[in-house]
């Protein structure tokens, strides 16, 4: 998926499901933070681009280290080590990381991504990227899920 459609699928998402406007800023966020941590891809050089495309969606989109993440955030605050004080600001962590894992469900819809392992990838095609269905998947969704929430950002 293209980041805009990342970010407006993860934060229709996650305003539906919390109605927290704020929460979901912060997963819109960290819904771009898989591709951002892989780089751009080389734009000169062909050889080196095709290099970039075999490692796209490898470790950066393996949802094992971002769930990891997620439950020491939560154990920690669980054992009171995260203080009341603490939790908003790991809070805004938690949905970040929320955001990469949507991400990396999202890109499952147009290819494959690691699921078990960082090298073994699945998933399937339900529309290309950048294509009319990506657009039309990403704005429908996203108006259904305002829609069945009921709760309109403005």
């Amino acid at each position: 998926m293209k980041w805009i459609n990342h970010m407006l699928v993860t934060g229709s998402v996650v305003y539906s499901v919390t109605g927290d406007p704020l929460l979901a800023l912060y997963s819109t966020a960290g819904s771009i933070l898989p591709d951002k941590l892989e780089g751009r891809p080389p734009r000169n050089n062909k050889k080196a681009y095709w290099q970039w495309r075999q490692r796209h969606r490898t470790w950066t989109h393996w949802p094992v280290p971002y769930l990891l993440l997620i439950t020491a955030v939560l154990i920690l605050h669980r054992i009171d080590i995260i203080t009341p004080l603490v939790w908003p600001v790991a809070l805004i962590a938690l949905f970040f990381l929320t955001g990469a894992l949507l991400h990396i469900i999202e890109d499952a819809l147009c290819g494959k991504v690691p699921l078990i392992s960082h090298n073994r990838k699945i998933g399937f095609k339900l529309f290309t990227v950048d294509s009319p269905g990506e657009y039309f998947f990403s704005i429908v969704l996203s108006v259904i899920l305002l829609f069945y929430h009921g709760k309109w950002p403005f």
